[in-house]
């Protein structure tokens, strides 16, 4: 028998080679560099810069819970008046799917809390809602880069005097870009 016949072997009945696709994780976390508008300050002309941090619960293929939060207090420009802050905590449903390669997009609806800092803002913490939409795109098997736009409500009062109680909503446009590590 000629040596190239003895060296190959047959598999052992019903056991198939194993598929090596790409691998699953279930979390994200992301950090990055964030703008959103202040319209709920009087004579606000421009917004602030901050950052933007997040943690997604991915559960399957298209679906995730998501937990955001952002710290905004360096103005983009001089002309504001006052010294405002701006901080948010936000969660809720984000829905993603593959675009083209590399790249997925993805929508989410946010619920939580929003503190302007440095004015005289009623309430202090308002209930804050909004929903984007935004984009990925792969650098490596748990690195991505991201970016994404969305806007953000707020439920904050244009009379001090009113308590709080008040119909007047705000909404604040928000954008960041940033890195994503997958685990």
């Amino acid at each position: 028998m000629p040596l190239a016949a003895a060296a190959q072997t047959a598999p052992a009945s019903g056991s198939a080679p194993a598929e090596r696709g790409e691998p699953s994780y279930k979390y994200q976390a992301y950090v990055g560099y964030g703008y959103t508008s202040i319209n709920q300050v009087d004579q606000s002309r421009n917004g602030l810069q901050g950052t933007d941090l997040s943690l997604t619960r991915d559960w399957g293929k298209y679906f995730g819970i998501t937990a955001q939060g952002g710290y905004y207090k360096y103005p983009y420009d001089t002309t504001n008046p006052g010294d405002p802050s701006v901080t948010m905590v936000l969660l809720g449903p984000v829905l993603h799917a593959p675009l083209i390669g590399k790249s997925s997009v993805f929508v989410h609806a946010l619920f939580g809390g929003q503190h302007t800092g440095g004015e005289s803002i009623t309430p202090d913490i308002a209930f804050a809602w909004g929903g984007g939409i935004g984009v990925e795109y792969r650098l490596t098997g748990r690195f991505s880069l991201r970016t994404f736009g969305d806007m953000i409500d707020t439920a904050t009062a244009e009379d001090p005097d009113n308590l709080g109680y008040s119909p007047h909503r705000h909404a604040n446009a928000h954008a960041t870009i940033g890195l994503v590590y997958q685990f």
